[in-house]
């Protein structure tokens, strides 16, 4: 409990002096703050965004993009991540073309995605599955390549069967590896979530950027911004927490 307060004072103390430094430069008369706002022009059009109804509900439509995208990434990028790192011929057909989509990024494919698939959400789904997908795959793979060769020749000496040694040993192993994929692959998400939203979308957080853009409104950026920031943020504690409690082992 008092690790927890500390942690939470830090970041009070963190936040206020950003806040602080960002007044001060921004009220400084160096830049104009129709380019810089000042927080409380933050604060006033986040409230207006909230008022005329598109904060919550691009809030929503992102959220759920992000989810969807995220959760047919990573399932597709630990499944495959695990047989590419166990079994020698899938991983001579699938590492190498892999390893060549990985410099590849998100908002590159938007085009092509929006061809293959509309402008609808299968296009966003497809470009933030991609990206998370790479994340969770070379982590997962990394992690069950690793796998120390004295467990599996401690299960095998005691009798485990292929099938208990793929998911009592390696799968275990690798957990660690996999958490941390999910985690980067879930801070991608929003990356090409944003890169999704700017083209061929009428709503969401990228979508609100854009729109804020094309009409000078910084302070609306800045809140499009810092709501990405917050859910990264949150997200990230989730996942911390969620490990701690899985990969127990870990810790100890």
């Amino acid at each position: 409990m008092e690790t927890q307060i500390k942690k939470f004072g830090r970041l009070f103390i963190s936040l206020t002096g950003v806040v602080i430094i960002w007044s001060l430069f921004a009220n400084s008369g160096f830049i104009s703050q129709d380019l810089f706002p000042t927080p409380g022009q933050v604060l006033a059009a986040a409230i207006e965004l909230y008022q005329d109804g598109v904060l919550i509900s691009d809030l929503k439509v992102s959220l759920t993009r992000a989810a969807v995208g995220f959760t047919i990434g990573a399932s597709l990028g630990i499944f495959i991540g695990l047989f590419t790192a166990r079994v020698k011929l899938v991983s001579m057909a699938l590492e190498p073309f892999l390893n060549l989509l990985r410099p590849i990024p998100a908002i590159a494919l938007v085009p092509v995605a929006i061809v293959w698939f509309g402008i609808g959400e299968g296009s966003k789904y497809f470009v933030i599955s991609y990206t998370v997908f790479l994340a969770v795959w070379l982590n997962t793979h990394a992690g069950a390549s690793d796998v120390a060769s004295t467990y599996i020749r401690a299960a095998r000496s005691l009798g485990a069967s292929k099938f208990r040694e793929f998911f009592e040993v390696v799968i275990p192993a690798a957990a660690p590896h996999i958490v941390v994929g999910l985690r980067l692959g879930a801070a991608l998400a929003f990356l090409s979530l944003v890169a999704a939203e700017l083209s061929g979308a009428s709503s969401g957080i990228g979508f609100r950027l854009q729109d804020a853009r094309q009409f000078i409104r910084t302070d609306r950026m800045f809140v499009g911004l810092i709501e990405l920031g917050i859910l990264g943020s949150l997200l990230d504690a989730m996942f911390v927490l969620f490990s701690r409690r899985l990969v127990h082992w870990e810790n100890g």
